[in-house]
Formats: structure tokens, C-alpha cells, sequence
């Protein structure tokens, strides 16, 4: 059906779309096509370069621990003052 599609055809299809859409709104179409193309590229770009950075476990490895948090109260008391705003 659309193997035998030449070029009198694709004439045809344009100037249809030409007088359904106007000459003054198909740039702003072409340019608003174009960016949702870019949008699209750059999001699966993106959603391939967080799968292969995602390490891939299986649900037999464990979980990491978690490391321990710093107490405060064992801080020297130079980096305790450090974070306190200076009273004027």
C-alpha cells in the first residue's frame, strides 16, 4: 500500500496539509515539533545513562549497613562553636 508512494503523491499530501493548517502556522508546528523531538532524545538519554549506572544486584545480596552517624557531643568544642552564629 504505501510501497508505491512517490513523489506526485507526497506533493499531494503537502499541499493538503498546507491548506488545512495555513502557511503562517506550519513553521510554528515544524519548530514545536522539533523541540518535542529534542525533549524526547534528551529523556531517553538520560533514562539509558541512569540504567547502566544503576548497579545491577540480585535479590540474594545483602543490604549494606549504614554508617554511624557522628555524635556531636564528642566534637572538639572549636567545631561545635564553629556551627553556632556568632552573637553580636
Amino acid at each position: 500500500m504505501f510501497g508505491k508512494l512517490g513523489a506526485p503523491e507526497i506533493i499531494l499530501v503537502l499541499v493538503g496539509i498546507l491548506l488545512l493548517f495555513g502557511a503562517k502556522r506550519l513553521p510554528e508546528m515544524a519548530r514545536s515539533f522539533g523541540q518535542s523531538l529534542r525533549i524526547l532524545k534528551s529523556e531517553t538519554k538520560a533514562m539509558r545513562k541512569d540504567d547502566a549506572d544503576e548497579p545491577h544486584t540480585s535479590v540474594h545480596t545483602a543490604t549494606p549497613a549504614l554508617a554511624p552517624v557522628a555524635d556531636r557531643r564528642h566534637t572538639a568544642p572549636e567545631a561545635a562553636e564553629a556551627d553556632t552564629p556568632h552573637p553580636r
